[in-house]
């Protein structure tokens, strides 16, 4: 489970809030095979991020619009959230049959300047 808190981070260390990188979700299935290996199966631009008080979450959303996530927009207002806000779960709704999906890593690309979500179906 990762939080908001280490998103920030993360962000600050691999990329340095650079602010013109695309956040998007990353999408690792099970390997068949071996059930401990997980193969990368594409990603997608992130097009929403939703801080809910209430399920004490930051969900973003992939909803095939041409908005797009960068930390250029994501990262100044997270860093001004109070510490409890700091500890809300991140969370990814990709589609009507997989919403709230938990983030399991992050990555980057440098060559194509995007930070990537993981989450493993």
């Amino acid at each position: 489970m990762k939080f908001i808190i280490d998103l920030i981070e993360d962000v600050r260390e691999q990329i340095g809030n650079h602010e013109a990188y695309v956040v998007m979700a990353g999408l690792l299935k099970e390997d068949a095979e071996d059930k401990h290996k997980l193969i990368y199966a594409g990603e997608a631009p992130l097009n929403l991020a939703v801080l809910n008080e209430v399920k004490r979450q930051l969900t973003f959303k992939i909803d095939g619009s041409d908005q797009k996530v960068t930390v250029g927009t994501l990262i100044p207002p997270l860093l001004i959230l109070d510490m409890d806000a700091m500890m809300y779960e991140l969370r990814i709704d990709v589609n009507e049959q997989y919403k709230e999906m938990e983030i399991v890593g992050f990555g980057k690309n440098d060559e194509e300047r995007r930070y990537i979500l993981f989450i493993k179906i």
